[in-house]
């Protein structure tokens, strides 16, 4: 296991740098004084080329940061993770995902990766489905919605992909509406096959299936599940497993990604896969100072912990990424935002910090005010795409000349005598630049994004591979949704019994 990073020698020297230099910092001093700025702090991953340079870190910070990571064990810690040790401690288990991309994985992820991929193509060959309604929620929904939407080029004409999460009933009731029963094949998503949002919905569109009169249940409906008798039981026959070491939030990579596969085709998934291996052996073997994961990473416990950025803004400048600030929420603030470390002692620092976002030209009509001149600084992530997939004359210009001067106008600010349209510039930002939106190229962006989600919560010494707080609310639904239907509010506090009462309402 790593060693918590504020019992390291290094906490301690950057602490006083900040202190010292680091608070003051100015980007456009730094830019100024040195002429390789941009090249010393930008960097060439697998299909990937990231701009690290409109950040407020300059080579000693870095160092540093560096120096802080080889003092908590990173790379050992990164290594028992790739050698299968059960670095999820609170749930005894090991963390595999990468084995799933891998070429050399055991020949059971292999079988089962083939059986999936045949029923793809399988599926994507018979034209009488002509929708795919994916039922599932939390990894099993955010990954491969967002994965179908970003690689809508690469989409099979002729299908149509809808996703239903939500245990609203008007999310499915909506979905169901535009569907034809003998064209619709329903993909239900649930490791147990107990969940209780997607177990509701996916009753509800069986129910909906037998009520059209249609009887043929194993043709139509196939389960992402590895408890085959459950889903037996509701009249599935075709199923595809994964494993206790495939968490949800890391889990496209599986079974999972079975609507991907059915989006893009196999040897579209492959390339997925691929791309996202070619950066799990970039974070596996390349030095720390040149590993784009580790940099992102380093850079992260520095805003969070010693600038005290309490949250980050992602901007994807591609309407197919709309989604990506969503499973991105999910990916580092389901995996970090933890108060204890591995040992379930308090930490007394900050960690997980707030995601969020929305494709880029629509921010800047709407929080980008706050961004430039807010009270807070936020640091940004811009992702742009330089290739675009359409032919429309001048449009992809005009999106990337945004994006750019975006980052330009958060560093460089303006000033003005009379307030209001001063900006108060060094404000830090990232800039992410795919040649081309590729299978490769989305893999082995969210496998970095992984990788560096796993590098912070090393150095803050916690388990990035549980996640207990989703549980008590859910414990709690199930006493609740029982008085709604009773009316019984004994033993409640005030503001539930009175919010039981109010919503018990007609």
């Amino acid at each position: 296991m790593s060693t918590r990073c504020d019992r390291a020698p290094g906490w301690a020297q950057l602490q006083a740098h900040h202190d010292g230099e680091g608070r003051g910092f100015d980007l456009r001093r730094a830019f100024a004084a040195d002429a390789g700025r941009f090249a010393a702090f930008s960097q060439e991953a697998p299909h990937l080329f990231a701009d690290l340079s409109k950040n407020l870190i300059d080579a000693p910070t870095e160092a540093l940061l560096i120096k802080l990571a080889r003092e908590c064990g990173l790379e050992a810690h990164r290594d028992a993770m790739f050698a299968g040790q059960h670095i999820n401690s609170t749930e005894d288990r090991a963390v595999l995902h990468t084995l799933l991309r891998s070429p050399a994985a055991t020949p059971e992820v292999l079988q089962t990766l083939d059986a999936m991929l045949a029923y793809a193509e399988q599926v994507r060959s018979d034209h009488t489905i002509t929708d795919v309604v994916n039922i599932g929620i939390g990894g099993s929904d955010l990954g491969p919605q967002m994965a179908v939407l970003a690689l809508d080029e690469f989409v099979a004409p002729g299908k149509r992909f809808h996703f239903v999460s939500n245990v609203d009933g008007h999310e499915l009731a909506g979905v169901l509406k535009g569907l034809a029963p003998e064209h619709t094949l329903f993909l239900i998503a649930s490791k147990t096959f107990t969940t209780a949002e997607t177990m509701t919905n996916a009753l509800s569109a069986k129910r909906w299936f037998e009520q059209s009169g249609s009887v043929d249940v194993a043709r139509h409906f196939a389960a992402l599940t590895t408890n085959v008798e459950a889903a037996k039981q509701f009249g599935i026959d075709t199923t595809f497993g994964f494993w206790d070491w495939v968490g949800g939030r890391y889990s496209l990579w599986s079974a999972i990604g079975l609507p991907i596969a059915l989006a893009i085709g196999g040897e579209g998934f492959k390339r997925l896969l691929a791309g996202a291996h070619a950066m799990d052996e970039h974070f596996r073997t390349a030095p720390l100072e040149r590993n784009l994961p580790v940099r992102l990473g380093l850079l992260d416990v520095w805003y969070r912990n010693f600038h005290r950025f309490t949250t980050r803004s992602i901007a994807p400048y591609h309407s197919a990424l709309k989604r990506l600030p969503a499973y991105l929420q999910q990916l580092e603030m389901e995996s970090n935002g933890k108060q204890v470390d591995i040992d379930g002692k308090p930490l007394p620092y900050g960690t997980s910090p707030v995601l969020w976002g929305e494709p880029g030209t629509n921010g800047q009509h709407a929080y980008f005010q706050m961004l430039h001149q807010g009270t807070d600084v936020t640091p940004l992530e811009f992702v742009a795409v330089r290739d675009a997939s359409h032919d429309l004359e001048g449009h992809h210009a005009k999106l990337l000349a945004n994006c750019i001067a975006q980052a330009q106008a958060l560093m460089v600010g303006k000033a003005d005598a009379g307030g209001h349209r001063n900006f108060p510039g060094n404000r830090p930002s990232t800039f992410f630049v795919f040649e081309k939106l590729t299978p490769e190229a989305l893999g082995a962006f969210l496998a970095m994004y992984e990788h560096r989600v796993f590098t912070s919560g090393a150095l803050w010494g916690i388990n990035s591979f549980d996640q207990w707080g989703v549980e008590l609310g859910k414990v709690l639904a199930k006493d609740i949704e029982l008085r709604l239907a009773s009316g019984d509010a004994s033993g409640l506090d005030a503001s539930t019994a009175g919010l039981l009462s109010r919503l018990r309402q007609n």
